[in-house]
C-alpha cells in the first residue's frame, strides 16, 4: 500500500528490528500514523527521493539528553520515518502539530494530518520528535511505551550499560548549535567526571581547540551546523590533533545522513535524542576500545 501511495520515483527503504517487543495499540491507528507521515514525506519529495521506515527500542531514563522528548522513564518501541525532501526551518517545525497549520497550497492540505498523529501518540502515552533542516529532509521519531508484560519478560528493552561505562576523566569537546541540547550533554558529561569544552559551531570549536593547551581526547559534534559542518570540522581538527576520537550526533538517521553524502561510511555516530547512559557508553567504547 505504501509503495502505491508514494509513487515510483520514491525509493522505500525499511530497517526493522527483529526484537521489538509488544505495545498496547490499535493497529488501525498505527497504520494511520504511518500513512500520514508517509504522505507528508511524499509531498516533500516532488522530484523523488527516499522514504526510510525503521524500528528499534530505546530506553529513556531521568537524565535523557533531549528534554523535549517528554516521556516517562522506561523502554519504548521507536518508529522512525525519514525522507530526503526539502526539509523545513525552525519556524515551521515549531508549528507542524498545530491543528489546521499547513504549508501546502490551498486545497492540497487541511493541516489535520500531523495534529491527528500527535493526538494518537499522546493518547497512547508516547511522544513524537521531529528533526529537520532546509534541503536535508525530515525525520520523525515516534515512541510507544512497551507493554507491561513485554517489560516483565525482558523482551525488547536493551540492557543498561554497566556502571564502569559511565565514568571518565578525559577531555571532551562538545560542538552543538542548539543551546538546550549542548547544555544537557555537557552537564551529563561533567557529572560523569569528564573535563568538557563546548562550542556553538565548528568555527568556534576550531578556535577553542587551537587555544586549548591540554589534550582533547574526543570531539562530540553535531553533523549539520551553520558555518562549518561536523564532517568538515572533523577533517580540520584531525590535522592538528591526529589522535583525537570523533563521535558524530544528529537527529537524522545514519541512513539519511549517508544518502546526503554528509558523512563517510564507518564513522562513529549516535542518533538524537539519546539518553545520558547511551552517550556515555558510546564515548567509553571509543576511548577504551577492546
Amino acid at each position: 500500500m505504501l509503495r502505491r501511495l508514494i509513487g515510483e520515483d520514491i525509493e522505500l527503504v525499511t530497517t526493522l528490528d527483529t526484537d521489538l517487543g509488544r505495545i498496547n495499540a490499535d493497529p488501525s491507528q498505527i497504520e494511520q500514523i504511518i500513512m500520514n507521515l508517509a504522505v507528508n514525506a511524499r509531498d516533500a519529495m516532488p522530484n523523488g527521493g527516499a522514504l526510510t521506515i525503521a524500528t528499534g527500542v530505546d530506553r529513556f531514563d531521568e537524565g535523557h539528553a533531549q528534554e523535549n522528548v517528554t516521556v516517562a522513564p522506561g523502554p519504548y518501541a521507536r518508529l522512525t520515518i525519514s525522507d530526503t525532501g526539502m526539509g523545513m526551518d525552525e519556524s515551521v517545525r515549531r508549528r507542524i502539530f498545530e491543528p489546521f497549520f499547513t504549508t501546502k497550497e490551498v486545497g492540497k492540505g487541511s493541516g489535520l494530518g500531523l495534529s491527528t498523529v500527535y493526538g494518537i501518540v499522546k493518547q497512547m502515552g508516547g511522544n513524537i520528535w521531529v528533526y529537520s533542516e532546509p534541503g536535508l529532509g525530515t525525520t520523525f521519531k515516534v515512541y510507544f511505551p512497551l507493554a507491561r508484560a513485554t517489560v516483565q519478560n525482558g523482551e525488547g528493552a536493551p540492557p543498561a550499560p554497566r556502571a564502569e561505562e559511565m565514568l571518565g576523566t578525559e577531555t571532551i569537546l562538545v560542538v552543538e548549535d542548539e543551546e538546550s541540547v549542548r547544555d544537557a550533554v555537557c552537564r551529563n558529561l561533567r557529572r560523569a567526571g569528564y573535563t568538557v569544552l563546548d562550542a556553538r559551531d565548528g568555527v568556534e570549536a576550531l578556535a577553542l581547540s587551537a587555544s586549548h593547551d591540554g589534550p582533547i581526547h574526543l570531539v562530540l559534534t553535531d553533523v549539520v551546523m551553520p558555518k562549518l559542518s561536523g564532517g568538515e570540522l572533523a577533517n580540520r581538527i584531525l590535522v592538528t590533533r591526529p589522535g583525537v576520537r570523533i563521535l558524530f550526533m544528529s537527529g537524522y538517521t545514519r541512513d539519511a545522513i549517508g544518502r546526503h553524502g554528509v558523512l563517510d561510511e564507518g564513522v562513529s555516530f549516535i542518533e538524537k535524542p539519546f539518553t545520558a547512559r547511551a552517550a556515555l557508553a558510546k564515548i567509553h567504547e571509543l576511548l577504551h576500545p577492546r
